[in-house]
């Protein structure tokens, strides 16, 4: 199938992932693979904090002009950290796109992370743990994948924690850095008006130092058992995550367990846990699913907060759902509708010019590929209802559900 983007590895091992698009504005940044899971024992928080000073001083910029380089010209440059990669990127006139390539150049082979900048930035982090720590609804799920990843790295918490954040120093820092953030983990994205071969150019232009490889080895996964754990919290509500580990990218069992959860939890009003627990019953304001996927494995889930007096039939109503969707069989007729929805959201979604970009540059970075919606389109329509229901009792029995209850 002919694809509508266009890719290229240059000397050092950088990758190029590049989709023309008629807008004024361009979307470019760095998908960086390197995470949470990359820290050592010594450095939790580390990726996510090392995220926040590449904006802090480069070695012939100081912070002020780092962030108004591209302010000044309308633009912005944002960044994120996840459990696998750090993300910096841009959005700008297709005209500074130039000026867009050299500063993220800049501050990712030279950034400096002055000493004066890291004892700013541990404060900074520290208010955004309590904040953090404010919202259960949010910290819930961060707990749940530290209990069903207990004893792994994909079980720690991307903000780290307050003792160990201040410990870090610019020693620390540089070593994490130096460790880890390497051109061949890297792809450099774009998504606008731009020719391919002047994206090629910059990317050689401002990229192009010679860096080492570093080794990547994913530990092993702990063993998973289910478990229950009640947390008291001084919360108004019940707040409720019912899940299991799933599927890893590569896993040809990830796009039926993507549907299944689009049915049973995703962002519509007509999903079915929506309609039993909060339309037909009136028990919950928010109940929803998820799925997300890592390397080597994943995490599906369940969350729901109510009134501490309906707790149990919240989850009596999550649990009776699950067993419809191991037991029973979609039709034909019901399939054609999920299917149909889920693409309809796809192709809303894929109208977000920086959601597509950050898609393209996550998938690249895994697959080097990226599938077209059209691709996505001719996936979906081999699943089956058979594989549905296989991958229900795989994930769904009530055996390997794990429970983690605020109240």
């Amino acid at each position: 199938m002919e694809t509508t983007y266009f890719s290229h590895t240059i000397q050092n091992g950088m990758r190029i992932v590049h989709k023309y698009d008629s807008s004024p504005v361009v979307y470019c940044g760095l998908a960086i693979k390197v995470g949470t899971r990359d820290e050592r024992e010594d450095e939790l928080g580390m990726a996510h904090f090392v995220e926040h000073l590449l904006f802090k001083g480069t070695k012939k910029r100081r912070s002020f002009h780092v962030i108004n380089r591209l302010e000044t010209i309308g633009g912005s440059l944002d960044a994120y950290t996840t459990k696998e990669e750090t993300f910096i990127y841009a959005a700008i006139p297709t005209e500074y796109f130039e000026r867009a390539v050299e500063l993220l150049s800049d501050v990712f082979l030279n950034s400096t992370f002055p000493e004066n900048e890291i004892e700013k930035e541990i404060d900074v982090v520290l208010d955004e743990i309590q904040s953090y720590n404010d919202s259960p609804s949010e910290l819930i799920y961060d707990e749940f994948e530290t209990m069903i990843f207990r004893n792994s790295s994909l079980g720690r918490n991307i903000l780290g924690n307050e003792n160990m954040l201040q410990t870090f120093t610019q020693k620390k820092v540089r070593d994490f850095f130096e460790r880890n953030y390497t051109p061949d983990k890297v792809v450099f994205f774009s998504l606008g008006n731009v020719d391919f071969k002047k994206v090629v150019s910059l990317a050689e232009k401002y990229f192009s130092l010679g860096f080492g490889s570093r080794e990547t080895s994913l530990k092993e996964q702990s063993p998973y058992f289910s478990q229950m754990v009640v947390k008291q919290k001084d919360t108004f509500q019940t707040h409720c995550v019912i899940g299991n580990r799933a599927y890893a990218f590569g896993d040809q069992k990830r796009l039926p367990l993507f549907l299944l959860n689009n049915i049973l939890g995703g962002p519509t009003l007509n999903s079915r846990l929506n309609l039993l627990v909060r339309e037909k019953h009136g028990l919950a304001y928010t109940i929803e699913s998820e799925f997300n996927s890592y390397s080597d494995t994943g995490v599906f889930s369940v969350y729901f907060g109510c009134d501490h007096k309906n707790r149990e039939k919240c989850i009596s109503l999550v649990e009776s759902e699950l067993q419809r969707l191991r037991e029973n069989k979609f039709t034909e007729k019901q399939l054609v509708v999920y299917k149909r929805q889920l693409l309809g959201q796809l192709l809303l979604s894929s109208q977000n010019r920086e959601n597509l970009a950050l898609s393209m540059a996550k998938s690249f970075s895994y697959f080097n590929h990226f599938d077209e919606l059209d691709e996505v389109q001719r996936k979906l329509e081999l699943v089956s209802a058979e594989q549905l229901r296989e991958v229900a009792n795989e994930i769904f029995a009530p055996n390997l559900l794990s429970y983690l209850f605020y109240e």
